[in-house]
């Protein structure tokens, strides 16, 4: 699993990431293989260029994660 999250977002708190990522920690190889990134500046939506929660960096180095996620897990 691949998490992108805002750190400013209210919907998703930083301690459900957190209670995500223990509980994928003591599961398969697969889960404990799991990546959580936080932008500490974005908030929810922060890569739909439509809204005014757009933050640009968030959302560029975001969508070039998930290229590389997909890439690395046989998925082109």
């Amino acid at each position: 699993m691949l998490g992108l999250y805002g750190g400013k977002d209210q919907g998703i708190p930083l301690d459900t990431v957190d209670k995500m990522k223990a509980a994928l920690a003591t599961g398969s190889p697969a889960a404990k293989a799991s990546q959580f990134v936080v932008y500490p500046e974005a908030g929810h939506a922060f890569h739909a260029d439509y809204r005014p929660s757009y933050v640009a960096s968030a959302a560029e180095d975001g969508w070039k994660r998930a290229l590389a996620w997909f890439k690395n897990h046989g998925v082109d």
